[in-house]
């Protein structure tokens, strides 16, 4: 699998899956900023 950017439903999806979990919470504003920035 090729890599792809991080885009809003990805960033979405790993936001959820870290509060469900607990795990992961400082990934979650990372993913957020890199949606945001691959958006431009």
């Amino acid at each position: 699998m090729g890599k792809s950017k991080m885009n809003k439903s990805a960033a979405r999806r790993i936001q959820s899956h870290a509060d469900k979990t607990g795990k992961n919470q400082g990934f979650k504003s990372r993913a957020m900023r890199a949606a945001d920035k691959n958006k431009k």
